[in-house]
């Protein structure tokens, strides 16, 4: 953890000849007893997804350290956010989640999952709503691509949203629309 300076201390390292924000730079922030990091940078590089123009952007990047449980929420609920899933796709989401963290892996990934609804719950275990819930969860998980039919009960994973790693990024860019009076030429 860093120590705290006087700002006198900190206003005495200056560089007159080279701004040093040019280089990423990385701040550690605590609060909360939580530790993470902020690293600011506008070397970064994105490919434009509708043109594949590789464009400068500035970078904003936050990296927090959670636990196991947590870190599988944080990511359920980024992917949530992300492609908008309601009710029913998040529980079926998170508890289809919860199914791939068990399967086995084949380099690197469980490719396909079987997942079908007994005993009142996937795959024989109680996961807290009804087969009808269920049902429309894995609807909206088919229609956003979630999961891909294999077969009856089986299905293959989009390696993207299914995973095992321990860390993932969630990427939200902003762009500034041109002004009404710039696309005029006024």
């Amino acid at each position: 953890m860093s120590e705290k300076k006087s700002v006198h201390a900190l206003k005495r390292a200056f560089s007159p000849m080279v701004n040093p924000f040019l280089e990423p730079v990385t701040v550690e922030i605590t609060a909360k007893a939580k530790r993470r990091y902020v690293r600011t940078s506008t070397s970064q590089q994105l490919v434009d997804p509708e043109t594949g123009e590789v464009k400068a952007v500035s970078m904003i990047h936050t990296v927090e350290d959670r636990d196991d449980e947590s870190f599988v929420k944080v990511f359920a609920e980024g992917v949530k956010m992300a492609f908008g899933l309601g009710s029913a796709g998040t529980k079926v989401f998170q508890a289809v989640l919860d199914a791939y963290q068990k399967e086995k892996m084949t380099g690197g990934y469980a490719d396909c999952l079987t997942l079908f609804w007994f005993d009142n719950g996937l795959n024989g275990e109680a996961i807290g709503m009804s087969e009808r819930t269920f049902n429309r969860g894995i609807k909206e998980l088919l229609e956003k691509e979630f999961l891909i039919p294999r077969s009856p009960n089986q299905y293959w994973v989009n390696p993207s949203l299914f995973f095992k790693g321990d860390r993932v990024a969630f990427v939200k860019e902003y762009r500034r629309r041109a002004s009404p009076k710039a696309v005029e030429g006024v």
